[in-house]
């Protein structure tokens, strides 16, 4: 958590205290209650609206030691008596659903499955005035009331004290906090920063956008444009301006030494959140002449003026602190007018922009690969630059300076990376360099210019924003969020909220998730692969920053708090989102047990449910639903069992919303008939399980009309599932011969999104049937998967009929068809359908036996990648050719296909796997990826092209490698495996990084190995006729060694100064190791004859991670370096194990002071 200290100083304990009561919760929950009571809710909410403004603007500059102790409880009671009132809201709402379904089955056997039915009588949002007879709803209107009468209270009485204090109220035109704009955004200046730290890269990659050609930048589609913008975005204090000064000094040089390519005119404008345009006209004017500008009489003619200067001539224009609020419809116009002059200028001109937020660069024209997100500092650098601030010119002894580089570290530390704090602490300090001094202020709050500067950032953003992003302070740090997760909660939470009908919530919360993402209070990080029903897929993931971490957790109070591992203090009783990083059942029991206001319980890692611990989870999930108020429960479990079967109490969490129970691996789950009566349910999601079971009837499930995603691997058999129509997530659906399954299900479904999987195709009897599924209506949907099973009843004509009528929407991008045996390709295919998917990226064919030859996919102009798998075709569409967006191409199992069609010059990825063909066409000049097993008749390759920079080859001849490879100039990682008639190869490129080679014949390594300066990987397995190596280049990072013949390796190793990783299993030869490099960082020896490691291990000074794994004649540890974080050793001798636990003994001795040993003996 936080220092507390250091953020309410920095923007007032007051405005953190009651920042959450900004959004819109109140006056809904007030409105919602008052109509329910039948009181008038639009006079009541008046005061109530003037009573809470005037509280805002004065709480704004309430000083934190003097009236904190006043107004605190006040604030707590006026919080609790919100959410009180929100969940006997909720309750009712409940009811209410509830009997409206009870009512519509009583009218008949069963609700029909009409759109407009269910938006009559079920969805309806708005509270009645009376929804239920009085005896039903007397007490939700007693507590109701009393919860009502509790908000009045506690915000008169907040005010009551505020009036006897006589604080005056500070607010802007938005009735937001009124921070003078100097006091956070100091104004910036051309001149070149004293120094500059980590910003080489940054630096150089912008330089080299300023000066490409203009064929290479963005294009200029609005005729007259001459320039292009290229922008930084970051949040406040990141170092955007410093980056920019930089790169305005270096064309500042090269202008007055007139370099070649040199702009002509080179201004700095810094133009913060309110600015003037005649002002700024006035700037441009004199950063162009180098003169004073006169007063003119109006705008106009000051811009003639300016344009004059700047026509036909190539200009920089660096624009800093650029402020934009999508919000505000005359900002963007404001924007355009602000660099309007600059259309005259000579086309080459540029636009450099600094902003807090990604969307005023959009907002400039700025595309999307001209956008740079600020990068965050290495530790080290960041230190270095700390200490340049801190002690520069420091007129101290050795023995004070280095003390103060030790004090300097650990005041670093609490920086977390802010330059702006880095500048500004270490100014201060240098101010006094003595080690009293810098030892008084360690431990003090240093934060206030960086923190003041994020809250005017924080401050900014739209209400509804906040507390989405004040909810993400229950994730732990560095925690990987996803967007279509975090979307899903917000909506759970009740964060999201839309008056107009046509409009999602989840689109909603999306465009919040954009906006924290464009205003880097969201930083994107990378991407991962995560498993999706039967495939692996990479999505984009994003982190907050610490510096952020730490506003998040101050504006979101007591309301969330997160349980790490190791924590050892309470869970406070009040606490209402709760993020748990422990899978431990007994801690999680005693933490958890007793917070009756927890709204949100998410456990994250896999709860391990060994067979004599499954009582205890049982018991465990059971106190889980005792917590009545919960909206969202996520939870992941590895059990031991092969069924799970949820407790009939699950019913009784009336509230929830979101239901996330991931099991790994074929577990049978059994939903008791309770679970379909929770009305409010959004989001189901049950992970991998192997079968999803309801005791009650499946139809049972029609009754959760709430529902928005249902996410699950198992088939889960819902009958009728057409009622759902708010469904926007469902895996996939199988159509069946029997009642609730049939065609018509899916037609009214036209929320659904992302992917679908549709099974069951050989039920359909007509083209007819195959339309009822209304594909094309479901424009939401991007991915789509046809399948007809593999024992199939109807014939190929019918097939045929039935993928004509399945034509999907024109938006789709990815689109696979499996087991399909009709004769002819639909016409949607051939580009001989006005509706047709035209703007497809992707097409699959998988298990097309009937089909030949292949048609033509006339269609598909904008097809990126083509698979085509276990078909029976003997040849390709022929128009492959024209295909020529065409970026992958992957072939497997197709062994008819003998020949390829010329491919378009396009391609980039080829991927060839157990097929029949004879060699490669040779027309792939800009092949990046190549990969070809199990191709027997392949006897030999073309001339592979210079762009190539990956090949794989796996189970083929010999002669398909002859010849030398040092063309191949690109080539970056080659992979052999399995080519048992290759023993070795003539020489390597000297462009290689990674080089694989796994086959049993090969003996030597290449000739010209120890000359490929680039090789950092190199991995060797299988290779039992190998056993020796020749010298190895000294760029090696990683070296592995795997089943190998080996002796022992080479004589160099000790000045491969780079390596990092040396990992070697299963060498039975090998009986003695050389001396190692001091760089080795992890050292992995397993199942080898070796019975020492190397004498010269006390040296391996950087090594950090050692494993030692079933080497039966290891007896004895060399001294080991004290860099050591880790030591595993596993299945040796029951002698040598021994000796690694025994106190007294010498091998014991050498380990002791290793943080963490894992040591496993053979039995």
């Amino acid at each position: 958590m936080p220092d507390p200290v250091s953020i309410t100083a920095a923007v007032g304990w007051g405005v953190t205290a009651l920042g959450w009561l900004a959004s819109p919760i109140v006056p809904r929950i007030l409105n919602k209650g008052f109509a329910f009571l039948g009181l008038n809710a639009a006079e009541k909410l008046k005061i109530i609206d003037t009573q809470v403004v005037q509280l805002q603007r004065v709480m704004e500059v309430v000083d934190e030691s003097t009236y904190r102790l006043r107004l605190e409880p006040l604030l707590n009671d006026l919080r609790s008596a919100v959410y009180e009132a929100e969940d006997i809201l909720d309750s009712v709402e409940y009811q209410r659903l509830k009997k409206q379904i009870q009512d519509a089955k009583s009218q008949g056997s069963t609700p029909p499955c009409k759109r407009d039915w269910l938006k009559k009588n079920i969805l309806p949002c708005a509270m009645p005035s009376s929804p239920f007879k009085d005896k039903d709803s007397g007490l939700p209107k007693v507590q109701l009331e009393k919860s009502l009468k509790k908000i009045e209270s506690a915000i008169s009485g907040a005010c009551k004290v505020l009036e006897q204090l006589n604080l005056p109220g500070v607010t802007n035109d938005n009735g937001r906090r009124a921070v003078a704009t100097n006091s956070c955004c100091a104004v910036t200046t051309a001149a070149p920063p004293i120094a500059v730290f980590g910003r080489d890269q940054d630096r150089d990659k912008i330089i080299a956008m300023l000066h490409e050609k203009e064929d290479q930048c963005q294009a200029n589609i609005v005729s007259g444009i001459c320039y292009s913008v290229i922008g930084i975005h970051g949040v406040a204090g990141s170092g955007k301006s410093t980056l920019a000064q930089c790169v305005y000094d270096h064309e500042k040089k090269r202008r007055q030494e007139k370099m070649e390519g040199h702009f002509d005119i080179v201004m700095w404008i810094h133009v913060s959140q309110k600015f003037d345009l005649d002002s700024i006209f006035r700037e441009m004017f004199e950063g162009a002449t180098g003169k004073a500008c006169n007063n003119f009489n109006n705008r106009n003619t000051l811009k003639e003026k300016l344009e004059d200067e700047l026509r036909r001539k190539q200009i920089l224009l660096v624009l800093d602190d650029v402020w934009y609020d999508g919000r505000n419809s005359g900002d963007r116009e404001e924007l355009q007018k602000l660099i309007s002059p600059l259309n005259v200028g000579k086309e080459g001109s540029r636009i450099l922009v600094t902003s807090r937020t990604e969307a005023a660069l959009v907002a400039l024209g700025s595309v999307k690969e001209r956008r740079i997100p600020i990068s965050n500092l290495d530790d080290e650098v960041f230190l270095e630059m700390f200490l340049h601030y801190a002690l520069r010119d420091a007129r101290v002894s050795d023995h004070d300076r280095s003390t103060l580089k030790m004090i300097g570290e650990d005041i670093a530390k609490k920086l977390k990376g802010s330059p702006l704090a880095a500048r500004t602490v270490g100014s201060r300090l240098r101010e006094t360099q003595t080690v009293e001094f810098w030892r008084s202020q360690k431990d003090r709050d240093l934060m206030n210019d960086t923190m003041g500067a994020l809250w005017w950032s924080y401050q900014y953003l739209d209400e509804q924003v906040r507390r989405c992003f004040a909810y993400c302070s229950i994730f732990p740090r560095g925690h990987k969020l996803r967007r279509d997760e975090l979307v899903k909660l917000w909506v759970a939470e009740g964060f999201i909220k839309t008056s107009k009908p046509e409009e999602e919530m989840e689109d909603v919360a999306k465009n919040y998730f954009d906006e924290l993402l464009s205003s880097s209070f969201l930083q994107f990080r990378g991407k991962e692969k995560v498993y999706e029903t039967g495939h692996d897929r990479e999505v984009d993931y994003f982190t907050i920053h610490d510096l952020l971490c730490d506003l998040a957790e101050e504006v979101a109070g007591k309301d969330c708090f997160r349980i790490e591992k190791n924590f050892r203090g309470k869970v406070p009783l009040g606490v209402r989102y709760l993020f748990v990083g422990t899978c431990n059942i007994e801690v999680l029991t005693e933490k958890i047990y007793g917070l009756q206001n927890l709204r949100t319980l998410i456990i994250d890692g896999k709860i391990n449910v060994e067979s004599d611990k499954h009582k205890a989870f049982k018991s465990m999930f059971a106190m889980f639903t005792r917590l009545t108020k919960l909206r969202v429960l996520n939870l992941s479990v590895t059990p031991n069992n092969h069924t799970f079967s949820f407790p009939d109490s699950i019913g009784d969490l009336r509230h929830l919303r979101y239901f996330a129970f991931w099991v790994y691996g074929m577990v049978k789950l059994t939903l008791p008939g309770t679970f379909t009566k929770l009305y409010h349910m959004q989001v189901a999601d049950f992970g991998f399980c192997g079968s999803l079971v309801l005791s009650s009837s499946g139809e049972d499930m029609m009754n959760l009309i709430n529902l928005r995603h249902v996410i699950s691997k198992a088939d889960l058999q819902l009958a009728n599932i057409g009622r759902l129509i708010l469904l926007q997530t469902l895996p996939f659906f199988r159509f069946r011969r029997e009642r609730g399954y049939e065609s018509h299900q899916l037609k009214d479904l036209n929320k659904l999104q992302g992917k679908l999987l549709i099974c069951g195709l050989e039920n359909f009897e007509s083209k007819e049937e195959a339309l009822e599924v209304n594909l094309a209506g479901k424009e939401k949907l991007t991915e789509l998967v046809l399948q007809w099973d593999l024992d199939q009843s109807c014939s190929p004509e019918v097939q045929a009929e039935v993928l004509e009528g399945l034509c999907p929407s024109k938006y789709i991008e990815r689109l696979e068809i499996r087991n399909y045996h009709g004769r002819r390709l639909p016409s949607w295919m051939m580009g001989k359908h006005k509706g047709s998917p035209k703007n497809m990226k992707e097409l699959s064919f998988i298990g097309w036996i009937q089909l030949e030859p292949a048609a033509e996919l006339g269609a598909f102009i904008h097809l990126r990648s083509l698979h085509v798998a276990s078909c029976s075709w003997d040849a390709l569409p022929g128009n492959m050719e024209h295909l020529t967006a065409l970026k992958q191409l992957h072939i497997r199992s197709c062994e008819n296909i003998r020949s390829l069609p010329t491919l378009p010059k396009s391609l980039e990825e080829f991927n060839v796997l157990n097929c029949g063909l004879d060699t490669l066409p040779s027309n792939m000049e800009h092949l990046k990826k190549l990969a070809i097993r199990s191709c027997k008749n392949m006897q030999s390759l073309p001339t592979l092209p210079n762009s190539l920079e990956e090949f794989t080859v796996s189970d083929c001849s010999r002669d398909a490698l002859r010849g030398n490879m040092e063309h191949l100039t690109s080539l970056k990682k080659f992979e052999i495996w399995s080519c048992k008639s290759v023993s070795s190869l003539l020489t390597l490129p000297k462009s290689l990084e990674e080089f694989t080679v796994a086959c049993s014949s090969f003996s030597v390594l290449p000739g010209n190995i120890e000359h490929v300066t680039s090789l950092k990987k190199l991995n060797i397995e299988s290779c039992e006729d190998m056993r020796s190596l020749t010298t190895l280049p000294k760029s090696l990072e990683e070296f592995i060694i795997l089943y190998c013949g080996l002796d022992t390796l080479p004589g160099n190793m000790e000045h491969l100064t780079a390596l990092k990783i040396l990992k070697i299993r299963n060498c039975k030869n090998m009986r003695l190791l050389p001396t190692l490099p001091k760089s080795l960082e992890r050292f992995i020896i397993a199942d080898c004859g070796l019975n020492a490691l190397p004498g010269n291990m006390e040296q391996l000074t950087s090594l950090k991670t050692l494993e030692i794994d079933s080497c039966k004649n290891m007896w004895s540890l060399p001294k080991l370096p004290t860099s050591l974080e880790e030591i595993t050793v596993n299945y040796c001798s029951d002698e040598f194990t021994q000796s690694c636990v025994t106190t007294d003994d010498p091998n014991w001795q050498k380990i002791e002071h290793i943080p963490k040993k894992t040591i496993t003996f053979c039995s």
